[in-house]
């Protein structure tokens, strides 16, 4: 874990601008990772647990679309 003082020396990018990229990363990649885990709760017929996770992957999908919102509009794109 990086310092208290870190802002970028390491990596180049200001912290907060370096937690929003990979803020959005996660919800992808969560997305994706649910993707999976639903069709295996379809394939044993669980529709309880396979609904808990559409709604967790739409909650992901939501918060990569305002994080990549917020990056467009600090990025002039």
């Amino acid at each position: 874990m990086a310092s208290n003082t870190e802002s970028g020396g390491v990596t180049g990018t200001k912290d907060k601008d370096y937690n929003l990229v990979w803020y959005v990363e996660n919800c992808l990649s969560n997305a994706l990772r649910l993707e999976t885990y639903i069709q295996d709760a379809e394939r044993e017929s669980d529709s309880e647990v396979a609904e808990l996770f559409r709604k967790a992957q739409a909650d992901s999908r939501k918060g990569a679309e305002l994080g990549k919102q917020l990056l467009r509009s600090r990025m002039g794109s």
